[in-house]
């Protein structure tokens, strides 16, 4: 069994953290075979620019309906000074955007190839221009500003980096993960993070079937991969010792799907029919109507058709040599069989006010049924929400999920989780190269 601890943060300064030894609670908790961390919250040029701006589209355009100031704030793209994600200002990261396409999969109309828009952060030693994400006019300003360097070159500090793929939540998008694809490559990683065609904020429309056929999601990861080995900026910039990946909510199901967990639509099924079942059984807030849509597709759309008899396969990626999953959602959907033939490092944090993907039938289902995974759980009222992008003031004014419980601080969790995954993914990656 590996090390269980308890993390408790120090009220008197939100940074800093208590250790203390846990292991009959993480036994007690989380089963024997896996390791459990406890963590309170604390208290109290025109061609790069082209490559961006689809990208500061990707706000969660769920939240439109709600407030429509954001439909204008969503089409601004400024130019400006640097800007923090974690407190104090990060190193800047170079950003692209790449369009890739898979084109042994068609888009859910079959109009064409699934397209694969990736945003790409990386590490770099010198800036010639800026560009800020999520900038508006004050009134208008939603979520915390974001400065990257545009298409600058990838950093001679070293000959290659490691490339961790990150998946986004339901309806989500890429750059609502930023906060930790920044950190990642400031710290010497080349990090993809793909939008999930017809699951993600940053298209036109949602679609039902981006909500319902969650495994083409894994294989979304799979292609990335292909397409950032042979990226004429990156591919030869990649370790390909060293791939790791990243996800929350439903990309952290996504990257345990990658790293060969097998789901059971079945076992899910009879888990959202039973009493215990939970949140992610229902219609999603994010697109209420697509369980009903997908049922009138089910039947008669080729292409739908084709993905369900695809439900059951094996999505592993042997390249993929860790996986870092924050509230990984659908655990209910994987048997003990589904997930013992996972044979990488697997960290799961999840926080215990999670409603969403309650702990119980999701975070803590999968420490206890994937071999040697070791789950963090953080204290003091984090929430599910509490993993996306930080909020202005504004924001928490006009977005709920922008508000977290008294006395959680946003950024300081980023920013706990973020050096989590960091230390995570270095431990690995010094144990696969030796």
């Amino acid at each position: 069994m590996g090390t269980v601890e308890q993390w408790r943060f120090g009220r008197s300064s939100p940074r800093t953290a208590e250790r203390t030894s846990a292991n009959d609670v993480g036994r007690r908790k989380f089963g024997v075979g896996n390791s459990a961390i406890r963590l309170r919250s604390p208290i109290a040029s025109n061609e790069q620019r082209e490559t961006l701006v689809p990208m500061k589209r990707a706000l969660d355009r769920r939240f439109v309906n709600i407030v429509p100031l954001l439909a204008t704030f969503v089409a601004t793209l400024v130019v400006a000074g640097h800007a923090s994600v974690l407190g104090a200002e990060p190193p800047l990261t170079g950003m692209v955007t790449r369009n890739y396409v898979d084109q042994d999969r068609s888009n859910w109309t079959d109009t064409g190839p699934r397209p694969l828009q990736t945003a790409i952060w990386y590490p770099i030693d010198e800036a010639t221009e800026r560009e800020i994400i999520f900038h508006a006019p004050a009134a208008e300003q939603i979520f915390r500003p974001v400065a990257v360097a545009p298409g600058a070159a990838v950093s001679r500090r070293s000959r290659t980096y490691p490339l961790i793929v990150l998946s986004h939540g339901t309806g989500g998008s890429a750059v609502m993960m930023m906060w930790l694809g920044t950190y990642l490559a400031s710290h010497g990683y080349i990090v993809a993070a793909v939008n999930h065609h017809g699951n993600t904020a940053a298209e036109k429309v949602y679609l039902p079937q981006g909500f319902l056929l969650y495994w083409e999601r894994a294989r979304d990861l799979h292609v990335v991969i292909d397409r950032v080995l042979r990226d004429p900026l990156l591919g030869a910039r990649v370790d390909r010792r060293r791939i790791g990946a990243a996800g929350f909510s439903l990309g952290g199901y996504t990257v345990i799907s990658a790293v060969g967990g097998r789901f059971d639509p079945r076992a899910f099924d009879e888990f959202c029919n039973s009493p215990e079942r939970d949140f992610t059984c229902g219609p999603q807030n994010e697109f209420p109507d697509a369980p009903a849509k997908f049922e009138a597709l089910r039947k008669t759309d080729p292409v739908v058709r084709q993905s369900l008899r695809r439900a059951t396969a094996s999505y592993r990626d042997p390249r993929i040599k860790a996986a870092f999953t924050i509230s990984p959602a659908l655990g209910s959907g994987f048997t003990g069989r589904g997930l013992r033939g996972i044979r990488v490092p697997v960290r799961i944090v999840v926080g215990d006010a999670d409603t969403v993907t309650p702990p119980p039938t999701n975070a803590q289902r999968y420490a206890t049924l994937i071999p040697g995974a070791n789950i963090t759980v953080l204290e003091g009222g984090i929430g599910h929400y509490t993993f996306l992008h930080e909020c202005t003031e504004r924001g928490r004014e006009v977005l709920a999920i922008c508000r977290d419980e008294s006395g959680v601080d946003r950024a300081a969790v980023h920013e706990t989780v973020a050096r989590m995954a960091l230390q995570f993914f270095d431990s690995v990656f010094a144990s696969s190269v030796r």
